[in-house]
């Protein structure tokens, strides 16, 4: 058989380390917020900009549309955002942040850029490198 070491193999390390990191955030904003990650993920986008589509995060965050159309509808019976349907074309649905969807991002933007730092000092000097890495990744 030709040798093989999977913990050697780059696609499995990146996976595993991206489920060790969204777990141990996900796990804060859980006990903040009480949210799933695919509703922070909504949450997040939607920080970002006034009004995004469903399409457009699904996109960004390569999450399967149901779960985005899932964490939305959650999200809308919490308050924390509206969702408005195109009226010239009914699949496409405009999410935003309601007044209580800001206060809580408001809540959660620290506690994001708190975790954010604690990684970037375990990177080390070299997490200037690993982003430019990770961006050639991800422009690929």
């Amino acid at each position: 058989m030709t040798p093989f070491a999977l913990n050697d193999f780059l696609p499995y390390r990146l996976a595993v380390a991206a489920s060790r990191v969204s777990r141990a955030f996900e796990r804060r904003y859980m006990a903040e917020a009480g949210l799933s990650v695919s509703e922070w993920r909504v949450l997040a986008h939607l920080s970002q900009e006034s009004e995004v589509s469903v399409r457009e995060i699904q996109a960004r965050v390569d999450m399967e549309k149901s779960k985005v159309s899932r964490a939305a509808t959650r999200l809308e019976e919490q308050g924390l955002i509206t969702k408005v349907v195109n009226q010239t074309d009914r699949r496409l649905v405009s999410l935003s942040l309601t007044q209580k969807g800001h206060e809580v991002m408001e809540k959660l933007i620290p506690l994001a850029n708190r975790f954010n730092a604690d990684l970037q000092r375990i990177l080390g000097p070299e997490s200037k490198a690993f982003h430019a890495s990770l961006d050639r990744l991800l422009n690929e």
